[in-house]
């Protein structure tokens, strides 16, 4: 899988180019894991940052936009193919590291099981 596929919003999620996903719930494969902080759809460097709220105490975690399913703008939810676990224990998204930069991001793909570049 190439890196721009790993950081891409898929075709088949219904995300659109400008789309403003800020606010948007998060739904995992078996319920919900917070809303969206952030996010971005820079070409091959597409991510949402979750704010996962009281539900594992406020932790911030950062998904590669490929993890997206299927977006409901209608509902405003997010759905990701990603279990609540699996989104538990990804590392921690940390405010003060450029997340544009390759070996930050190289920690997420690894933990989500994708080659990075």
């Amino acid at each position: 899988m190439a890196n721009e596929d790993i950081w891409g919003y898929r075709a088949s999620s219904g995300y659109e180019t400008g789309t403003d996903l800020s606010g948007f719930k998060v739904e995992a494969t078996d319920g919900s894991i917070g809303k969206v902080d952030e996010h971005t759809d820079e070409a091959g460097a597409g991510y949402l940052v979750v704010d996962t709220g009281v539900w594992i105490f406020g932790k911030h975690v950062l998904l590669p936009a490929s993890t997206i399913d299927r977006i409901d703008r209608a509902d405003e939810t997010v759905y990701v193919n990603r279990t609540k676990d699996q989104i538990k224990d990804a590392p921690e998204f940390e405010r003060g590291r450029k997340p544009r930069d390759p070996s930050y991001l190289e920690q997420f793909a690894k933990y989500y099981g994708m080659p990075h570049m």
